[in-house]
């Protein structure tokens, strides 16, 4: 199994935006949003919501098409 969940640093990348920004923005520390980014913990559903709107997309791209495609199966 792809241990990939989400997509959030390209998200960040695509947007031209940083994990110091989006720490800024969610008023997390910026090791959290580091760590999400590398995948080594995942933001809550809740988590996802929040970043979602703060990176003006939705929660569904924020996750790889692979584990996405494990709950539509």
């Amino acid at each position: 199994m792809n241990k990939d969940i989400n997509r959030i640093k390209v998200i960040l990348v695509e947007k031209k935006k940083t994990n110091r920004w989006l720490a800024s923005k969610l008023g997390k520390d910026e090791s959290t949003v580091s760590k999400w980014c590398t995948n080594t913990i995942q933001p809550s559903l809740e988590q996802l919501r929040e970043i979602a709107i703060a990176l003006d997309t939705n929660v569904a791209s924020l996750l790889c098409d692979s584990y996405v495609n494990d709950f539509q199966s």
